[in-house]
């Protein structure tokens, strides 16, 4: 089969309503189970012997507003949904095979602090004891964590990584960075500019993931329901960054204002080139020097006095003018859908699941700083686009004018969604869900990161009580 042409057909999503809390982790189950169940999955999608691999959104181990072990359910999946889909998955394996959950959170997030916030050992332990003959471990995928001072990174400690290694792949010209204007000018995870736009010139674009995920026999994608600052949400698509071997290699941002042909800022303004350029200065001047981070944390401060808090001020693309991040995004899903773990080109599609935690969703200034949403809601469908349609349905969200979503539709090469959005049926125990996505109407009335509001939210809808 030409891998160009591999069949990821949209299939049906189902989305289905339940108590918005963890507190019954046995209704949570229900719930999960009653998703799956409608999804009406072949017999063979998942097999005895097989690799399964989930990928939960463990960006950060709670609200970065609060750093404490109060404010996580809202941020991250929760452990009652991933208990569920293994409890969904086991039977299935008959005895044999495995199941890895994995995530690369954060560079700066403490892995530590999330096993121990969502008592993750506890889960682990509850599924051995439930299903010995099966494998069930937790994997940190990052190579190292970053240690930060009020947003600085003043120390790095190496970690495992990922016991697979990693992945390269070479996108090139099927990426949906080529002739993109902003080459030269991109912003990845660190001051390592120069890095991220070496992999990312002319037709070379180049990413690294981690093996474990890329080799799985059955790939299911966990995210959580939230706003997201640089895309409008996070759910399927979006996730994926967490299966990155170098988040350096991503493009989240093009520096500069639309004027000077980037989105890091709205509008070039006086005091926004002077960000810019301040900015840029210092961290090219610590990029080889990360013994003198320290120094840089009360001049940060001082500059939040001046340009403003990230909370309140838009900057780092963070706003829906953000023609850089949704590129990368897509680019992301090309790479786990059309390649495998060796980086060759598949020649079978890959066992895709994804299973959406909207019980508790966050709003407003997500992905790390959301306010939460008791939404009772999950998600399940087995292509990455079409759930995350419905997620934005769901959330009150127009996909159509979130760019992620609607170029999604718009791809040349690697085209992953070759399909009619109308096609796409959801199934519900909500009946004003039920039917097509241009249909649904009871949705939920999240609000957008303060970026993007006004630029993506529908114009007309009711908002559910």
């Amino acid at each position: 089969m030409n891998s160009e042409s591999l069949n990821y057909p949209s299939g049906k999503v189902a989305a289905f309503r339940g108590q918005p809390s963890y507190e019954d982790r046995e209704a949570v189950q229900r719930l999960v189970r009653d998703a799956l169940d409608q999804l009406a999955l072949s017999e063979d999608f998942i097999q005895p012997g097989d690799r399964v691999v989930m990928k939960p959104n463990w960006v950060k181990e709670s609200d970065e507003r609060f750093h404490d072990e109060h404010h996580w359910e809202y941020v991250v999946t929760h452990p009652a949904v991933i208990e569920a889909v293994c409890r969904w998955v086991v039977p299935k394996l008959r005895g044999s095979g495995s199941i890895v959950i994995c995530d690369a959170p954060q560079t700066d997030s403490s892995f530590r602090k999330i096993r121990e916030y969502c008592q993750l050992e506890a889960m682990i332990q509850r599924l051995t004891e439930a299903y010995p003959d099966v494998s069930i471990e937790l994997l940190d995928l990052r190579p190292e964590e970053w240690h930060a001072v009020d947003g600085v990174t003043v120390s790095k400690t190496k970690l495992t990584g990922d016991p697979l290694g990693s992945t390269h792949v070479k996108l090139n010209e099927a990426s949906e960075f080529v002739g993109f204007a902003g080459q030269g000018k991109l912003y990845g995870a660190s001051y390592d500019m120069d890095e991220t736009n070496s992999v990312h010139q002319g037709e070379r674009h180049e990413y690294m993931l981690c093996r474990t995920p890329m080799d799985a026999d059955v790939l299911i994608n966990l995210p959580k329901l939230k706003t997201h600052k640089k895309v409008g949400l996070t759910c399927a698509l979006k996730n994926l960054v967490g299966i990155n071997a170098n988040k350096n290699w991503l493009p989240h941002h093009t520096e500069g204002a639309p004027e000077d042909g980037g989105d890091q800022f709205p509008k070039a303004t006086t005091k926004a080139k002077l960000e810019n350029r301040w900015m840029g200065t210092a961290k090219r001047w610590l990029k080889n020097r990360p013994s003198l981070s320290l120094l840089f944390v009360p001049l940060k401060k001082l500059g939040r006095l001046y340009f403003g808090d990230t909370q309140k001020v838009v900057r780092s693309g963070n706003w829906s003018g953000n023609d850089t991040c949704w590129r990368m995004v897509l680019d992301l899903n090309k790479c786990l859908l059309f390649f495998d773990g060796q980086g060759r080109r598949r020649t079978q599609p890959l066992r895709y699941l994804a299973v959406v935690d909207g019980i508790v969703g966050g709003d407003g200034n997500g992905p790390m700083a959301p306010d939460p949403k008791p939404t009772g809601v999950i998600i399940a469908g087995t292509h990455p686009a079409s759930v995350d349609m419905v997620a934005a349905t769901v959330m009150g969200f127009d996909w159509k004018r979130i760019r992620m979503l609607n170029y999604v539709f718009q791809m040349n090469h690697l085209n992953f969604a070759p399909f009619d959005p109308e096609s796409i049926q959801v199934e519900s125990n909500h009946e004003p869900w039920q039917g097509s996505v241009s249909q649904m109407d009871d949705v939920c009335d999240y609000k957008p990161h303060f970026g993007w509001v006004g630029a993506i939210e529908k114009q007309e809808r009711s908002i559910a009580e």
